[in-house]
């Protein structure tokens, strides 16, 4: 009778440990197939979002945009990109020098003629301050500037998709008047191309 007792003693000791350890084993993997799970998400996402800045810097750096981010004080012009024919320079406030403001040609809307000055609201630079320029800058450091505030203007990630979506400016690139080529993606594209980047954590190429 002792025996017996003895022997249940140790086979519910032993099949106590052996559930304990199976419990633990089923932790271990479970731990170890989410992390690799999780981790697969994390390089998904992360292609994903660089395709959809690769997207997005197609519109970024065609002459509707890239024209006026630029590195040094005169803008560009025309879909070639060359220098500006009147010569005028940035300003302090974005908008030209005392004698060669921007308003003085460019209105607040297009012209009807073909070539003749571009318009919208407020026509100007970005301020020397914040020159936001990123002619000649790769995909990937196009994409670090864009979303550094001291580069950006002070936007956060949803006050940029806000820039996009509804700044008078950027509107302007997808209707540039008479003998302008529009950016290559519609204005709804890039903006879908926006969020999605933005949505699968803004990476960047390296």
């Amino acid at each position: 009778m002792r025996t017996r007792i003895v022997e249940r003693r140790f086979l519910i000791t032993t099949g106590g440990f052996i559930g304990f350890l199976f419990v633990m084993l089923c932790f271990l993997f479970g731990s170890r197939s989410y992390s690799v799970s999780a981790a697969g998400q994390g390089e998904s996402d992360n292609a994903e979002s660089v395709r959809s800045f690769a997207a997005m810097g197609s519109v970024l750096t065609s002459p509707r945009c890239v024209n006026c981010h630029i590195s040094g004080e005169s803008p560009l012009q025309g879909d070639e990109s060359r220098p500006h024919n009147m010569n005028v320079k940035r300003g302090l406030d974005g908008r030209g020098t005392p004698a060669m403001r921007c308003a003085n040609c460019h209105q607040t809307e297009n012209s009807s003629i073909a070539h003749a000055p571009p318009g919208a609201p407020d026509w100007r630079l970005p301020l020397p301050s914040m020159s936001m320029a990123w002619q000649g800058l790769s995909f990937g450091d196009l994409c670090r500037t864009l979303k550094d505030p001291a580069k950006n203007g002070g936007r956060s990630l949803p006050q940029l998709l806000d820039h996009f979506e509804s700044e008078r400016l950027v509107l302007w690139a997808w209707n540039p008047g008479l003998g302008r080529i529009p950016p290559p993606l519609s204005h709804d594209e890039f903006v879908a191309k926006v969020k999605q980047w933005i949505e699968t954590g803004a990476a960047c190429a390296q």
